[in-house]
């Protein structure tokens, strides 16, 4: 092993309304997670990752040139080591929005960073909107654009609450209750989806002055609303909410729902035995599904793979 273990994370709300100044609520998901490693040997199948870290060092490079007051890095270190055959082995899954980039970010981040943030000194507002605009720059390298969140709940591995933009905050989340009936769960879509144009989508949508308005009035104000529920545990109120947010997404935002899963989507909100919501940027991998009975949603979802992330 040559660096420690970072986590995969989940975003439960805020995908896209976060861009236009929504609540967020992003929570590490342990089962999955990567970590920096040299294999000397050069096998084949660590290849494509030290390649891709060679040019991701040429990017750092460039970046650091270009903000020399945000961020550096040792350079030199980070190149010998990609001579060595530096490579992140990683179990995350690619495109499936559970911020396989934000594990590699916060890895290289913590390895070659100079004067970094640690997690271990006391992270004021100033230091995590420092973090996550650090972040924010080094991983718009993999998607164009990036709100620095994944790589930020990597790194710190706690829940993290968005109040907005500049106001981010670690949360305290309820505790599971491990027996519960009412869960949160990942649903697989069966195939991966690219973050770069579902986002490139969905800013050309918001050029619409009826889609600004039903993000504004309908998809930010519901999101507003789970969050708060969440963490307040209101249960009855949560699956109320994720009922209207998971039908706007059906309604406005259907290119990033796989179309296969149309009709799926459609009968968790008529039957209440599940409602779904994108997990990400959606466009395919993962799925989130909200239920109050985890047994009937498996029943009624008995064809696709479900993995329960929270149960209540």
């Amino acid at each position: 092993m040559y660096g420690p273990l970072f986590y995969s994370k989940i975003l439960l709300f805020g995908e896209y309304g976060i861009i236009k100044d929504s609540k967020g609520l992003s929570i590490p998901y342990n089962f999955y997670n990567g970590a920096l490693k040299i294999d000397e040997s050069r096998a084949k199948a660590h290849r494509e990752s030290n390649q891709n870290l060679e040019r991701f060092s040429t990017y750092l490079e460039n970046l650091q040139t270009d903000h020399a007051k945000l961020v550096s890095f040792d350079i030199t270190k980070l190149k010998k080591d990609i001579e060595k055959g530096l490579y992140f082995d990683s179990s995350i899954p690619q495109g499936y929005g559970v911020g396989s980039s934000g594990a590699l970010v916060a890895a290289i981040y913590d390895k070659y960073a100079s004067d970094k943030i640690t997690v271990l000194e006391n992270l004021t507002r100033e230091k995590l909107l420092k973090l996550k605009t650090i972040f924010s720059s080094m991983e718009s390298f993999f998607h164009g654009k990036s709100s620095g969140l994944d790589p930020l709940n990597s790194y710190l591995s706690l829940p993290i609450l968005i109040n907005s933009k500049d106001h981010i905050e670690p949360a305290g989340i309820p505790s599971q209750l491990r027996d519960g009936k009412g869960a949160i769960f990942l649903l697989d879509s069966g195939k991966t989806g690219e973050t770069a144009p579902m986002v490139q989508l969905f800013m050309e949508k918001m050029k619409e002055e009826g889609f600004r308005k039903m993000v504004k009035n309908q998809f930010v104000k519901h999101t507003d609303a789970c969050v708060s529920d969440f963490l307040q545990g209101n249960i009855n109120s949560l699956f109320s909410n994720v009922k209207k947010l998971s039908k706007v997404v059906l309604d406005n935002f259907k290119p990033m729902i796989p179309n296969e899963f149309h009709t799926l989507w459609k009968k968790g909100i008529e039957t209440n035995a599940y409602y779904l919501k994108l997990c990400g940027s959606g466009g395919g991998g993962y799925m989130l599904g909200f239920t109050e009975d985890v047994d009937q949603a498996k029943k009624a979802l008995k064809n696709y793979k479900l993995e329960v992330v929270y149960s209540f």
